[in-house]
């Protein structure tokens, strides 16, 4: 609700560099994650168009590998610039990309595989408005898990700050 208000404090009529920065500052977290899940879609239609154009690999398998690309993509980009994670061990480092992984496996069979199927073929609504829709989903679902579980900080660490 705080940053609600800074919202509303805002002369949007009258915005300057200043402010513009300061707004950063304060969403940069939902700004980043918003920003580096474009790239990662990004990376996924690239790499699926290289690999089922350019190296003519099975579209379906091309699918997957994309994916792959692009979780990984969002992986390193969210725990750099997004979640600034701070991992010690390589085994807290495999922990933490074992979980980002599934839950977007979670995130992917809920949402854009199971909503979207429900909302097609049982509900009988337009495929592109049930797309967007499980999109979406797939974007608040993944930010909660990311923020929450996957790159959830210590307490420690929220001490410190």
């Amino acid at each position: 609700m705080k940053q609600l208000d800074k919202l509303k404090e805002v002369d949007w009529k009258h915005l300057k560099w200043k402010d513009i920065k300061d707004l950063y500052v304060e969403f940069k977290e939902i700004i980043n994650y918003l920003v580096f899940g474009g790239l990662a879609m990004v990376v996924n239609f690239v790499s699926y168009f290289i690999f089922a154009r350019l190296l003519h690999i099975d579209e379906v398998i091309s699918s997957g590998l994309s994916w792959f690309c692009s979780v990984l993509f969002a992986y390193i980009t969210n725990k750099l610039f997004v979640f600034d994670s701070k991992t010690t061990t390589k085994k807290e480092l495999i922990k933490e990309a074992i979980s980002f992984f599934l839950a977007r496996v979670v995130s992917g069979i809920l949402c854009d595989v199971g909503t979207f199927a429900l909302m097609v073929k049982v509900l009988h609504i337009n495929d592109i408005i049930s797309k967007v829709v499980t999109q979406v989903m797939v974007v608040i679902m993944n930010y909660v898990f990311s923020k929450f579980i996957v790159f959830k900080k210590k307490k420690e660490e929220v001490y410190n700050k």
